[in-house]
C-alpha cells in the first residue's frame, strides 16, 4: 500500500482523546478483532492502568509509545490512527514484518491534569489555562536510570519502569517515541540517517504544508545533522555541556535520569533504530524562513532572556506568597516548584553563554528572531507560569478558610498571563494546526 493510501484514510479530528477514551477504543479494537491483543502492562504513580496493544506477528518488534510528556498528546491521536489501521489491514503488517506494540499513553497521570484544553475551540490563551508540564525528575521519557561521572540515577519511575521491561523483553528494532512541542516547526531526532531518511523526511514535511523548524535548537548542544533534524542523546551530553562551561557540580542543573533511546542503545547495543518526530500546535510563516533579519542573534537571545527573567520574578513573588497553603506532594506544586528553582541559574547561564560563544555572532534568521521574540517567550516563560493558578486552586481547597485571599492571587495572575500573550501575539498571524495534518506528518515520518 502506497503511503498516501495510508495518510489519507486519517479522519478529520475535531479534538484531543481523553485518557479514557483512548482506553475505551483499544479496548473495543481488541475485542472486534481476533488479531488485536490488549495487555495491562503496568499501573502508574496514581493507580491507573497503563494498556499495550499488540498487532501482527512479524519477525521483528516495533514499540510505539505516545504522552512521552503529559502535555503532548499528538502522538495519542497518531496512535489512534495507527492501531486502527492495522488492525483493519493485517496484510499491511505482515508486508512490514513487524509485530506493533502500541502504548498510546505512558504518562497518563500527567496527560489528565491538561484534559482541561483538549475539548473544544483551541487557542493559546486555553492552552496556558489549562496546561500542565511536568518537573524534571518527573518526566517519564527522562527517567531512564544512569550511572555517569556524578550523577547516578537509580530510581526509575513506575512508567519508565514499563518501558524498560518492554525494552528489555522485546529489543525493539524500531522505537518511535511521539512527541511535540508548542509553537516551532517540525523537527526530528534520530538515531543515525538510513539511505536517503534525511532528505525524504524533511522534504515529506515540506509536501504536507509544515514548515521545518529552523529557528534556535530546543537545546544549544544538540548534534545537528540536517536542517531540522538533530542526534537522539542522552543526558550524558547535557551533563558534558553544563561542565565544560566550568560549573563544578552539574547536578545543579541535571535533575533526571537519561532518556529511553540511550537506554534501548544500550540493550541492543545500537542495532535498533529511534525516531522523535516534534510537531507544533501553533504555527508561523517565519519559523521555516532562513533568510536574515534585521536584527542580532546575541540581542535578540538576551532580550527574550530578559523578559522570561522579569517574569519569573514577578512568578516568584506570587509563589512566596502561596506555598505556606499548597500541598507540597502534588505533581503541580513539584511542576512549579521546579520552575523556581532552575529558571534563574539556567537564565544566569544561558546570558553567559551567549555572551561568550562565538556561535551568536551575526545576524539572525527571519526564524531564530521570530523563535527569541514570540515563541520562547511564550513556552519558556508564560506557560510555565500558567500553573500557579492551577496551583492556587489546590492551596483553596486545602484552606478555604483562606480563599478570598488566594482567590484574588489567582484571577489577577490569570489576568496578568492573558494579558502578556495577548500582548505577545497582537499582530502575529499564527496557525493553529489541524490535528489530522499533524496526524499525518506523524504517521508518515514512521513510514518514509
Amino acid at each position: 500500500m502506497e503511503l498516501i493510501e495510508i495518510l489519507n484514510q486519517i479522519p478529520e479530528y475535531k479534538e484531543f482523546m481523553t485518557i479514557a477514551e483512548l482506553d475505551d477504543s483499544s479496548k473495543k479494537l481488541a475485542k472486534e478483532f481476533n488479531h488485536v491483543d490488549l495487555k495491562e502492562i503496568g499501573k502508574s504513580r496514581e493507580g491507573r492502568t497503563i494498556y499495550c496493544l499488540k498487532i501482527g506477528e512479524g519477525k521483528e518488534n516495533a514499540l510505539l509509545f505516545g504522552f512521552p510528556h503529559p502535555n503532548e498528546p499528538i502522538g495519542s491521536m497518531s496512535l489512534e490512527f495507527l492501531s486502527q489501521f492495522l488492525a483493519e489491514n493485517p496484510e499491511f503488517s505482515k508486508e512490514t514484518d513487524y509485530t506493533w506494540y502500541i502504548i498510546k499513553a505512558i504518562d497518563i497521570d500527567g496527560a489528565v491534569l491538561n484534559e482541561g484544553w483538549f475539548k473544544g475551540q483551541f487557542d493559546p490563551i486555553k492552552y496556558a489555562k489549562y496546561y500542565y508540564r511536568c518537573s524534571q525528575s518527573d518526566q517519564v521519557e527522562w527517567s531512564f536510570p544512569i550511572n555517569y561521572k556524578k550523577l547516578k540515577w537509580e530510581t526509575p519511575l513506575p512508567e519508565t519502569q514499563v518501558l524498560m521491561h518492554l525494552i528489555n523483553e522485546l529489543k525493539p528494532k524500531f522505537m518511535f517515541s511521539l512527541h511535540n512541542w508548542d509553537f516551532c516547526g517540525v523537527y526530528f531526532y534520530v538515531t543515525r540517517e538510513v539511505g536517503n531518511l534525511f532528505d525524504d523526511l524533511t522534504k515529506f514535511v515540506k509536501n504536507e504544508g509544515l514548515p521545518l523548524h529552523l529557528g534556535e535548537p530546543e537545546l544549544p548542544f544538540r548534534k545537528t545533522l540536517h536542517d531540522a533534524i538533530f542526534q537522539n542523546e542522552g543526558v550524558q551530553e547535557f551533563y558534558d555541556f553544563i561542565e565544560s562551561k566550568g560549573i563544578e557540580n552539574p547536578l545543579e542543573f541535571v535533575k533526571s535520569g537519561t532518556s529511553s533511546w540511550d537506554y534501548l542503545k544500550n540493550i541492543t547495543n545500537e542495532e535498533s533504530f529511534t525516531l522523535v518526530c516534534e510537531l507544533p500546535y501553533f504555527t508561523h510563516d517565519s519559523i521555516g524562513d532562513n533568510s536574515l533579519s534585521e536584527f542580532e542573534r546575541r540581542d535578540v537571545l538576551l532580550q527574550s532572556l530578559e523578559y522570561n527573567k522579569n517574569n519569573y520574578k514577578h512568578a516568584k513573588r506570587i509563589f512566596n506568597k502561596i506555598r505556606t497553603f499548597c500541598d507540597k506532594s502534588t505533581r503541580i506544586y513539584n511542576a512549579v516548584d521546579d520552575y523556581i528553582k532552575i529558571t534563574r541559574p539556567n537564565i544566569d547561564s544561558s546570558i553567559y553563554e551567549i555572551k561568550t560563544s562565538s556561535m551568536y555572532d551575526g545576524k539572525a534568521t527571519i526564524a531564530q528572531a521570530f523563535d527569541s521574540n514570540v515563541a520562547r517567550r511564550y513556552i519558556r516563560s508564560l506557560l510555565m507560569i500558567s500553573m500557579i493558578p492551577r496551583l492556587c486552586e489546590e492551596a483553596i481547597s486545602n484552606h478555604p478558610e483562606n480563599e478570598i485571599e488566594l482567590a484574588n492571587i489567582k484571577n489577577d495572575l490569570e489576568k496578568w498571563i492573558e494579558q502578556k500573550i495577548d500582548e505577545l501575539l497582537t499582530g502575529i498571524k499564527y496557525e493553529v494546526i489541524p490535528i489530522q495534518k499533524l496526524v499525518r506528518v506523524q504517521i508518515g515520518s514512521a513510514f518514509i
